[in-house]
Parts: structure tokens; C-alpha cells; sequence
């Protein structure tokens, strides 16, 4: 399967992003994993069917309903694969 890695830019921190991922991973057959950056980013690994894939992108562009999303970078990575789909806190 297809594992990508996400790098969300704008109004992401403190607006509840990472935990509406995680709810909108696991809907999905999503794992992974989702973290803050100290640039104030969010950062994501994700693995699942491309088309869960696309739809998961497509939310990660508008975030939850407090976020304003400028930017998401999505990189193609080797498959990696997880348990489930987790928030880490640094």
C-alpha cells in the first residue's frame, strides 16, 4: 500500500488538526502517525489504499473548521506500515 508523508502549513496548531486527523484516519483504514512541528506545522505519515489516500489528502487540505490550511506538501515515501494511526507528542 501506499504510504505518503504531509506537511500541513498555515492555522494548524491549536485548532484541534491532529486530533480530527486521527478520527478521519481511522474512518478510513488509515494508520500512521501525526505530530506538531516547532515551525508550527503538522507533520503526517500515512499508509493505506491510494483512493483513502486521496480522500484523507483532500480533508488534510481544510483541516477541521478552526484550521486555515495555505499549504500541504505531500512526498511519496516507501512503504510503511502500522498498527494503527497515533499522535505524537514531543
Amino acid at each position: 500500500m501506499p504510504t505518503v508523508h504531509l506537511i500541513i502549513k498555515g492555522k494548524v496548531q491549536g485548532v484541534f488538526y491532529r486530533v480530527r486527523a486521527k478520527k478521519t484516519a481511522y474512518k478510513n483504514g488509515i494508520t500512521g502517525w501525526v505530530r506538531n512541528t516547532p515551525a508550527g506545522d503538522v507533520e503526517m505519515m500515512a499508509t493505506a489504499s491510494q483512493n483513502a489516500l486521496d480522500s484523507f489528502i483532500e480533508w488534510c487540505r481544510k483541516g477541521p473548521a478552526a484550521a486555515k490550511v495555505s499549504n500541504v506538501e505531500v512526498t511519496e515515501k516507501e512503504e510503511q506500515l502500522f498498527d494503527e494511526f497515533t499522535i505524537i507528542r514531543d
